[in-house]
């Protein structure tokens, strides 16, 4: 199983003093001279992960937030990285397709062939009123339909297919994209939708897929139900793309949350939780332990074992604090992979 790490920005991961400190500066004009202390936090931690054997990243995008813009971000970590995949979110509505297809293949050119996007529709709405012009969708089928069309314009800007499109949401004459990618034959697209619509674009579209457990809170203590839930959800849309004449890998993301023992694991859990309830971004960072990575090392372990078993080929993972976490993990974790099947 090949082991993703989520690039530190604020509204990804739990806070800690780096962190912190980073948001203050950002939001404060004229502050912070010379290198930006977020963006020296990652690349800090996605050096030392290359290092441990981590072979991905996603870098989440916040519009509406004290972060660094996710491409621009992306470019940067390029430049410090030498095999990290660079999944870069993207927002249907807030970027064009034409657009994104461009930015993507710059920066598989600039990274020697590692770019990649993570589709993702957005739920903020006022995230959509300040920059998206006007493009915020009520019905979330709208928005589905909208993901549809923006990966349908990336493949074929990206395979320089020149036929028009003529879409609901998004059209194109004489599309072209001078400026390819150097990934043949394109850069891979990520998505993590569980909705029905989202589900059938992923089977003809998509080609790495998130899944992920319908209850994202308190589901680590019943790991078999979570497991086999999603077991079966990997054999339904492998099903789907095998009917389009199409494979997909599959992958899980969660906080890792790794004690010595259940009891300590739990206690941080609790910490974790306490966090969430600061505000809407923290709920959401504190809801990442629903596929159920949290107990001891050897636990973890047979989990992680056990998704590979089922049809997972590769992680995305939190840790807290994140450097921290990335080298215990790899110390008593990653040892302990593929010596056994069982279900903990």
């Amino acid at each position: 199983m090949e082991m993703g790490i989520w690039t530190p920005v604020p509204h990804a991961v739990h806070a800690e003093p780096r962190l912190d400190a980073a948001v203050a500066m950002i939001q404060r004009a004229g502050e912070g001279a010379g290198a930006d202390t977020g963006l020296q936090f990652a690349i800090d931690l996605l050096q030392e992960a290359e290092r441990l054997g981590f072979t991905r990243t996603l870098i989440a995008e916040r519009w509406l937030g004290p972060d660094l813009e996710a491409w621009m971000l992306a470019a940067a970590l390029a430049m410090h990285t030498k095999a990290m995949e660079l999944i870069v979110a993207v927002h249907p509505g807030i970027v064009s397709p034409q657009c994104t297809a461009k930015m993507a293949a710059t920066l598989d050119r600039m990274s020697g062939g590692r770019a990649a996007v993570n589709i993702v529709n957005g739920w903020w709405q006022d995230e959509f009123d300040l920059f998206s012009n006007g493009a915020w969708l009520d019905r979330s089928d709208d928005r589905y339909d909208r993901a549809d069309e923006f990966m349908q314009v990336l493949i074929r800007l990206w395979t320089n297919d020149g036929r028009d499109f003529a879409g609901r949401y998004y059209q194109m004459k004489n599309p072209r994209l001078p400026s390819t990618p150097l990934t043949r034959p394109y850069p891979p697209i990520y998505t993590a939708s569980m909705s029905p619509a989202g589900k059938e674009s992923i089977a003809r579209y998509g080609d790495y897929w998130f899944v992920t457990p319908r209850n994202l809170g308190s589901t680590h203590e019943d790991f078999e139900s979570v497991a086999t839930e999603i077991e079966q959800e990997i054999d339904k849309l492998r099903e789907a793309a095998a009917k389009h004449g199409r494979r997909i890998r599959f992958g899980v993301s969660g906080h890792v949350v790794c004690a010595p023992t259940r009891e300590a694991a739990h206690r941080r859990i609790a910490e974790l939780e306490a966090y969430g309830k600061r505000g809407m971004l923290n709920f959401i960072v504190s809801r990442a332990t629903g596929n159920g990575l949290v107990g001891t090392p050897e636990m973890i372990a047979k989990r992680l074992d056990h998704y590979e078993a089922i049809g997972c080929s590769f992680t995305m993972l939190h840790f807290h604090p994140m450097i921290e976490g990335a080298q215990r993990f790899a110390e008593d974790v990653m040892p302990l992979l593929n010596r056994s099947r069982a279900i903990v």
